[in-house]
């Protein structure tokens, strides 16, 4: 199994930032079943680590992550899975962006390059995102045949509001700036080109120098409130993909993304 994931303790002032980078040094970064794991450990490693109360997620220098790995042997294998086994593979990634969302630690995203799919949803799960310039965002999850899952919209939500949210997932070829993502509130700040860990590793010494108790409750304070209801509203996310993994438009979705293609969709 090789390692994706790598994890740097200690950092800044009272050593209290760690640092998250997950690099599969290909350029593309893409979220593999056995990545989504690593990242899922990741989190959970902090569970018990009252020495840290900042966590930097970082990509790589070229991708933060251009989502699920639509090439994976493993994540192919779901084409022909049961239903049953189908629904417990597709909680890898509610998992994931639910774990980095319950860390104690304020967490911040450090995004270079593309940002796409399954790479937005974990970034959404986080406290903060700090986005290069050149950076680009993009959802093309309905474009595929699919919907926009991992209790992502309901993320999204709370940060764009709604017609954001449709226009950033209904319109999935569309790509997302950073001035554009600044604007609509799905990132806090726009870095220069590069220099996203710099400027997250910035804000993190600003947080680190915080009381770690207070920043903690607070920050769990406003997470229940706002995502009280989200449970409530993703919890058919998992059976929503199942089915639109049936569709003949979701095959036609693949199949033209992997044969670089334009897909026509006939809504059956």
């Amino acid at each position: 199994m090789a390692d994706h994931v790598t994890i740097e303790k200690g950092l800044g002032p009272e050593g209290r930032i760690a640092v998250v980078r997950f690099d599969r040094g290909d350029g593309i970064n893409a979220l593999s079943p056995d990545a989504l794991r690593q990242l899922t450990d990741a989190a959970r490693s902090f569970e018990d680590d009252a020495g840290t109360s900042v966590v930097v997620l970082t990509g790589g220098a070229r991708s933060f992550s251009a989502g699920f790995d639509l090439k994976d042997a493993e994540g192919r294998a779901r084409r022909t899975m049961d239903m049953g086994t189908l629904r417990r593979h597709l909680k890898l990634g509610p998992r994931l962006t639910r774990a980095w969302q319950d860390m104690e630690q304020v967490t911040i995203g450090a995004i270079e390059g593309f940002c796409v799919g399954g790479g937005v949803a974990l970034a959404v799960a986080l406290d903060f995102r700090i986005m290069a310039r050149d950076a680009h965002m993009r959802v093309p999850e309905i474009g595929l045949g699919m919907n926009m899952s991992w209790q992502s919209v309901p993320r999204m939500l709370h940060l764009m509001g709604p017609a954001r949210t449709k226009q950033a997932v209904i319109l999935a070829d569309d790509r997302i700036s950073a001035d554009d993502a600044l604007a609509w509130g799905l990132v806090e700040q726009v870095a220069a080109s590069g220099r996203s860990y710099e400027a997250a590793m910035a804000l993190a010494a600003k947080v680190a120098a915080q009381p770690p108790i207070s920043v903690a409750m607070t920050k769990l304070t406003v997470n229940r409130l706002a995502h009280a209801l989200d449970d409530l509203a993703s919890h058919m996310d998992l059976d929503q993909f199942a089915l639109a993994s049936l569709t003949e438009d979701h095959k036609e979705g693949v199949e033209a993304f992997l044969e670089r293609r334009k897909p026509r969709f006939r809504g059956r």
